[in-house]
């Protein structure tokens, strides 16, 4: 009974979460006080589950702030949630500083504001950035940026910033840190920057290449025909130190976001968790940009925050019920213990469902599946997790609503009166995202296999 009443609050959430009628941290956290009441109060009668599921204890631990092993991965992964509310605190105070501004400006500069060297080194730096910052974030300055440039040199900014989307989401891949349902695999396996970089990273390295030729080939014709109409305009460029509001902020922006990167980096070595750095890197934010500590508090996005917690209670009705060990058996059983098939058949799942559903949610509920699967069948558990980042990464890149930054950088393009159809979104980003899966698949079968 138990396990019915959680799997129909699980299938309403994911319900409510596509109509998108109601603000989705409500939607979660509502779902969560159901789970927690009806699942765990009325159905099962255990006070542990309810405890389990909530995971506060954990946090009072030695291990939860210094360890390289793996977390508990039943109930809210509070080391998500720490780590994810540090980067936004620094996030704030680098855009604060006029920092992403600056860095989108410096590069056009470079190009000699060059449409289709704009668009190459564009999609590179989105790429690049999403392995260190949430991607979300990444497009909302990225396409600001890119608006501001397309009306000063006159061409249309949605194939640059649709191109922008999908490396974010592929960069977003290549790192532990880079995009949510990342961390969430990483803190609850126990995975580290460097095991992430090692193998994810290196399919979105690869994809990556193929990913500029695509989106170049495919717009190279839209944006010459942009810059040839636009070719005997003259034209003020900005200067990218316009862009820095005070030095000193920029500069201690610059070095805080230095600092992030070289703990993530080397936390497989220093045993520090991602929520040590969370913390660490909110104290030394808050610390520099004191005067400015209330506004960039008040900037955090708070209801993704209540997002997770919401999320997390409601997979975890779903893993003290039993359901996700009744799925991972069923995929084992589909693939018939073949492990390659195994990794292929989570990967396409993954991409699918991350193609129509916010990829976060699916990725925290994946884990104590692919955990459970390893445990019955005998599969690498890495594998299967690199497989899942993968899909999951990727696959919410396919359609308008597949992933956050997607919403965002359409959002954007479209306030300034350039709104952007399915049709038009999915032409591109459906092949580039197969294209991304092929290349996928054909390296865990040269590599792991």
């Amino acid at each position: 009974m138990e396990a019915i009443v959680a799997v129909v609050i699980f299938v309403l959430m994911f319900a409510l979460i596509i109509l998108d009628k109601i603000p989705r941290h409500w939607i979660t956290l509502g779902c969560a006080a159901a789970t927690l009441l009806i699942v765990f109060g009325i159905c099962m009668k255990s006070p542990a589950a309810i405890t389990e599921t909530l995971n506060i204890r954990s946090i009072f631990t030695g291990g939860f702030w210094i360890s390289a092993g793996e977390s508990s991965s039943s109930g809210i992964n509070w080391e998500t949630i720490i780590f994810v509310a540090g980067m936004m605190v620094m996030v704030e105070g680098m855009a604060k500083a006029g920092f992403f501004r600056w860095l989108c400006l410096t590069i056009a500069k470079a190009v000699k504001y060059k449409i289709l060297p704009i668009l190459v080194t564009f999609m590179v730096m989105s790429a690049v950035l999403a392995m260190f910052i949430d991607s979300i974030t990444v497009i909302l300055f990225l396409a600001a940026v890119t608006v501001e440039l397309s009306q000063l040199l006159k061409f249309d900014p949605v194939p640059m910033v649709l191109a922008e989307i999908f490396c974010a989401n592929l960069g977003g891949s290549a790192t532990m840190c880079g995009d949510p349902p990342n961390i969430i695999v990483g803190t609850a396996l126990g995975y580290s920057f460097a095991d992430f970089i090692t193998n994810t990273g290196v399919i979105a390295g690869v994809a990556l290449v193929f990913s500029v030729v695509f989106y170049t080939l495919a717009y190279r014709r839209e944006l010459t025909a942009s810059a040839a109409a636009a070719g005997g305009l003259t034209v003020h460029y900005p200067e990218p130190g316009e862009a820095i509001t005070n030095k000193k902020e920029f500069a201690l922006s610059c070095v805080i976001f230095l600092c992030a990167v070289v703990l993530l980096v080397s936390h497989a070595q220093t045993h520090l968790t991602v929520a040590f750095i969370g913390v660490a890197i909110t104290a030394l934010t808050l610390l520099c940009f004191a005067r400015d500590a209330k506004e960039i508090l008040r900037g955090v996005d708070y209801q993704t925050l209540l997002f997770f917690i919401g999320l997390f209670v409601v997979v975890g009705g779903l893993e003290q019920t039993g359901v996700l060990v009744m799925i991972a058996e069923f995929i084992g059983r589909l693939c018939g213990g073949n492990l390659l098939v195994m990794i292929y058949v989570v990967m396409w799942i993954s991409a699918v469902a991350s193609s129509v559903v916010d990829n976060i949610p699916f990725a925290a509920t994946m884990v104590p599946v692919i955990k459970t699967l390893a445990a019955t069948t005998g599969a690498d558990l890495s594998t299967l997790a690199w497989g899942l980042s993968v899909g999951t990464d990727i696959g919410g890149s396919a359609t308008p609503i597949g992933a956050s930054a997607n919403v965002v950088g359409t959002s954007v393009v479209s306030k300034a009166g350039h709104p952007v159809s399915w049709g038009r979104y999915c032409k591109t980003a459906i092949p580039a995202t197969v294209m991304v899966l092929a290349i996928a698949m054909i390296i865990i079968k040269v590599r792991y296999f």
